[in-house]
């Protein structure tokens, strides 16, 4: 049986942002260090299978990853006056 715990948990609230986001990072690290732990919920596994079938269905449809990222960098070089958002060597 899985025990209940405090949401948020004591103390939390009084954190500062940068300290409630180590917090959330440190919880992170600890789940993804046993990734099989991790249950994964049944709709994720439909939306997967969905997305399987419409790949199989028409695998020409999607884009490259080097095309999805020009659109990413074009869309943030619009939105965004920070160029390191952009290129991270910038």
């Amino acid at each position: 049986m899985v025990k209940a715990m405090p949401i948020p948990p004591p103390g939390f609230d009084e954190l500062s942002a940068e300290e409630k986001l180590d917090y959330v990072q440190s919880l992170w690290d600890r789940l993804s260090a046993s990734p099989e732990e991790v249950p994964v919920p049944e709709w994720h596994k439909q939306i997967v299978n969905e997305r399987f079938a419409a790949y199989r269905a028409n695998p020409d449809a999607g884009k490259t990853w080097e095309q999805v990222q020009v659109s990413i960098q074009h869309k943030l070089s619009i939105t965004s006056p920070n160029p390191s958002l952009i290129d991270p060597a910038a």
